[in-house]
């Protein structure tokens, strides 16, 4: 098998392992449920738990030699050593999934080396299937999707950001010449970059390397641009496996956002949501 036949292959599994795993999640959707927390705004809840099962069942029964990075797995170190690793948040929005908001997505990633080669998103509530290859295009529910081409002196320059984050004012300094949209999920808020239906995701608190993996190849191959605060490409499968920040764009206003950014305060720490 080729090497671009085996991530077809690889695409094939995850889209399989994601629609599996967002069947599960969809048993506890505005039900009752109890909600624990690991961590300040880190909540997790069974269907949490029942996602990550269902994900690592079905992605490594078929590819044991991957190594496995989850949000909801204890970490090892035996990841590092492997040549290609899932990168899984088996509910990325947890928040919004407890208050009943349909804006909650399965997010998984696949990283070669330090970068990531494909990625799927996947919103049960919603129905929507976003996926990508690295080199192959990106697609929602196998139609191909592009970024906006709103540029500096459009009057429509749409920012999706975090309800806490808004509240928090961070985004008071973009109010003037942009709109910010409130959204649930960092992976949804980037794949909603990607189809266009935002400009700009930014989020100035710290990630995990699940929140923004399966999203990050999707959206480079929607043709725009996903960088930490200050400019610079993602890499995954880290030791510490937490970004610094992290913007998406149509790539037109990438640089400019930057800018902005550094004009802000120093980055304030939060997962956002």
């Amino acid at each position: 098998m080729t090497d671009a036949a085996g991530l077809r292959a690889d695409l094939e599994l995850a889209i399989h392992a994601a629609r599996a795993a967002g069947k599960e999640v969809m048993r506890f959707f505005r039900r009752d449920a109890e909600v624990r927390y690991k961590g300040p705004e880190q909540p997790v809840t069974d269907a949490d738990l029942a996602a990550d099962r269902v994900l690592h069942r079905v992605l490594l029964d078929e590819r044991p030699e991957y190594g496995w990075l989850s949000e909801e797995t204890a970490d090892s170190p035996g990841r590092l050593e492997r040549r290609r690793v899932w990168v899984v948040d088996p509910i990325d929005g947890t928040n919004s999934f407890i208050r009943g908001i349909a804006e909650f997505a399965l997010s998984v990633g696949l990283v070669e080396g330090d970068r990531v080669v494909l990625g799927v998103v996947y919103n049960p509530a919603s129905g929507e299937m976003y996926h990508a290859i690295a080199g192959g295009g990106a697609f929602r529910d196998g139609t191909p999707i592009r970024v906006s081409p709103h540029g500096s002196l459009d009057d429509r320059r749409l920012v999706l950001a975090s309800r806490s984050e808004i509240r928090r004012g961070e985004f008071d300094p973009f109010h003037q010449g942009w709109t910010v949209h409130p959204l649930g999920s960092t992976a949804y808020k980037m794949v909603k970059v990607a189809d266009r239906t935002g400009d700009v995701f930014l989020s100035r608190g710290s990630k995990s390397e699940w929140d923004v993996c399966g999203a990050d190849v999707i959206v480079s191959e929607a043709g725009g641009r996903v960088t930490d605060a200050r400019g610079e490409a993602l890499r995954y499968n880290q030791p510490r496996p937490l970004v610094r920040g992290v913007i998406a764009s149509n790539g037109i206003l990438h640089k400019r956002v930057i800018a902005r950014v550094a004009e802000i305060a120093s980055p304030v720490g939060g997962s956002g949501e």
